[in-house]
C-alpha cells in the first residue's frame, strides 16, 4: 500500500496534479448545474459499461440534449453509426431512465451518504452496476467513492492489495476491492474519488472522467 501511495505522491508534485485538479475542479462545478445536465453524465456512465470512457465522450458531445429527447429507434440508430458496441440494450437503457432526469439531482443530494446514493442508483437504473454508479456519482462532484475498473484493479493487483482480476467483477468483489482503495486513499490524504485518477494515470497516462 505505502509503495502505490509512494506513486501517486510523485505524481502529486508532478505536472500531472494540475490536469487531475482542473479535472476535480469539473467534477464539482456539476453541484451548481441543472438535473437535466446530472442525467447527461449518468447516460456517459451507462455507455462507459463494458465499453471505454473515450467512447462514452464522444457520444455525449455529439447527442447533446438528444439523450433526453431523441426517440429509441431513433438513438439506437444514432449509437449504431457512431460505432457504439451496444447501441440497442444502451438505448433502451437510456429511455427507460428519463423519468429520473428532473428529479436525479435533488435526489441523489438527499441521501445521507455516497453509499446510499450508490444503492438507489443500483436499485432504480437499469444496466448500472456499482461501477457505473461509482462513476456517475464521482463526476457530478461526489468524491467519497473510487471507479474500480480493470485499470485500477491491475494496479492494485500489481502491489497484491487485491487477490487476482476476476474476468467479472461480482458486487462482493468489489465492496472488497473498494474497502483496499480506501485504504489507499487514506494514506495518502485524498478523496477516492481524487486517488483513483491518479491511479488511473499510473496504468494509462490518461486523466479522463
Amino acid at each position: 500500500m505505502r509503495r502505490l501511495c509512494g506513486e501517486i505522491n510523485s505524481l502529486r508534485n508532478s505536472g500531472v496534479s494540475r490536469i487531475v485538479g482542473r479535472r476535480v475542479r469539473s467534477f464539482r462545478s456539476f453541484l451548481r448545474k441543472p438535473s437535466t445536465e446530472w442525467f447527461s453524465e449518468l447516460c456517459f456512465c451507462l455507455l462507459t459499461a463494458n465499453s471505454t470512457a473515450e467512447a462514452g465522450i464522444k457520444i455525449q458531445k455529439t447527442l447533446g440534449s438528444g439523450f433526453l429527447t431523441l426517440p429509441g429507434a431513433q438513438l439506437k440508430r444514432k449509437l449504431r453509426s457512431l460505432g457504439y458496441r451496444f447501441p440497442n440494450k444502451r438505448a433502451e437503457y437510456i429511455v427507460a431512465a428519463r423519468p429520473l432526469a428532473k428529479t436525479l439531482k435533488r435526489t441523489v443530494l438527499s441521501f445521507p451518504s455516497a453509499e446510499d446514493a450508490r444503492e438507489w442508483l443500483v436499485q432504480s437504473v437499469k444496466g448500472i452496476g456499482y461501477k457505473e454508479a461509482s462513476h456517475f456519482l464521482r463526476n457530478v462532484g461526489i468524491l467519497d467513492l473510487a471507479i474500480l475498473d480493470r485499470h485500477i484493479i491491475k494496479r492494485m493487483h500489481s502491489h497484491g492489495l487485491v487477490p487476482g482480476i476476476p474476468a467479472s467483477v461480482t458486487p462482493k468483489y468489489y465492496l472488497e476491492a473498494e474497502r483496499a482503495f480506501s485504504r489507499i486513499s487514506e494514506e495518502c490524504g485524498l478523496p477516492p474519488g481524487e486517488a483513483d485518477l491518479y491511479v488511473w494515470y499510473l496504468q494509462t497516462g490518461k486523466v479522463l472522467k
